[in-house]
């Protein structure tokens, strides 16, 4: 278990550093589409790239929250509460978590369809007309296939997945805050 956890800390941490490196752009990108809209030059897939790198970075630092036990609860009922039922009750939680990931990386795999693009030879004509699903054709202002923009989606639910699945396996006597400083080393 000890394992799982080291990985859900590294997967953690990855994802803050891109999450910060798309911040970095999100900033940046805003400055540029100031100054080309004073300069009355705007650059027209600016607005969209500032989008899609909030997007990114939204879901990336939404994943590692869930590592770090950062995400927003309302924890009036583990407050109130015996310290023993807290942690049963905080372990439903993260097993409702855990679900709500299963149900994500299916969603993902329903909305991409890997298994129907491999049986159409990776042809994009024939998986559309197969399946009619228009995810790996649909262009973006920065001429890039919006499916590499969503796949952010997968990055988010395989990560939520790695971290419910190690904040459960640890046990009922682990402090989630603890956990968090233990890993960093």
């Amino acid at each position: 278990m000890l394992f799982l956890q080291k990985v859900s800390a590294l997967w953690a941490r990855t994802e803050i550093v891109f999450a910060t490196v798309f911040a970095g752009a999100i900033t940046a990108l805003i400055l540029l589409n100031v100054i080309t809209r004073a300069l009355d030059q705007s650059i027209y897939w600016v607005d969209e790239a500032a989008i899609y790198s909030m997007a990114w970075m939204t879901f990336l630092a939404a994943s590692s929250s869930v590592h770090y036990g950062h995400s927003v609860a309302v924890s009036l009922l583990v407050d109130f509460t015996p310290e023993r039922v807290g942690k049963i009750v905080t372990k439903c939680a993260d097993f409702c978590v855990f679900l709500f990931a299963i149900a994500m990386v299916f969603f993902c795999w329903r909305w991409y369809r890997p298994d129907a693009l491999i049986a159409a030879g990776f042809d994009v004509g024939a998986f559309q007309s197969s399946t009619f699903n228009f995810i790996y054709a649909e262009p973006t202002t920065l001429r890039i296939h919006k499916a590499w923009i969503w796949s952010v989606m997968w990055f988010f639910s395989l990560g939520m997945l790695l971290h419910s699945s190690a904040n459960l396996c640890m046990g009922m006597n682990s402090d989630r805050s603890m956990k968090s400083m233990d890993l960093m080393r």
